[in-house]
């Protein structure tokens, strides 16, 4: 099962989507908690006793393993806005490092702020025998994310390829050849 954690259910729903769908494709069974989780587990807090009560049901429904992303942080970061990151290696004299450096004092919009998401993603196991244990864990930066849709492509496109690198899941099969 894939578990997107975050407040925003656009985002939540499409992540879970993209990462069933790329788990599918390589001929793993994987839902999302939309179609899993009564709507009262997703969207409220719960007690550790009714998430091991939802881990039987899960258990009960053949559901082997749980992989799930959360935000861990968000950190505004400020960045310094040259004309060309290219060319400061070619400052090697104080006058034209200077020069081009100077509008940090004079202009107030020389400085550019932007968000690093932290996000981590787990892979637990639901097998009686494993206590529910941890089997593999990822942590990744978004920077600055513009578009929700390429966000998510880019982001399952990692994780996906950290697990097949990791041999926890196969390889996508091109059967076209």
């Amino acid at each position: 099962m894939v578990i997107g954690v975050t407040p925003n259910l656009e985002a939540r729903s499409a992540f879970e989507f993209k990462l069933k769908s790329e788990l599918n494709a390589r001929e793993i069974i994987a839902l999302q908690s939309a179609v899993v989780f009564e709507a009262s587990f997703k969207d409220s807090k719960q007690t550790e006793a009714d998430i091991e009560k939802q881990l039987d049901v899960l258990r009960s429904k053949g559901l082997d393993a749980i992989l799930v992303s959360v935000v861990k942080g968000v950190e505004n970061k400020q960045s310094y806005a040259s004309e060309s990151s290219k060319t400061d290696y070619h400052l090697r004299r104080f006058s034209p490092y200077y020069l081009l450096y100077q509008e940090a004092y004079y202009n107030q919009n020389y400085y550019s702020s932007y968000n690093v998401f932290h996000i981590e993603t787990s892979l637990y196991s639901l097998k009686s025998n494993s206590d529910k244990s941890l089997v593999w864990s990822g942590s990744y930066d978004i920077v600055d994310p513009k578009d929700v849709t390429k966000t998510i492509d880019k982001y399952v496109e990692v994780v996906i390829k950290s697990l097949e690198k990791e041999k926890i899941i196969p390889k996508k099969h091109n059967y076209l050849n």
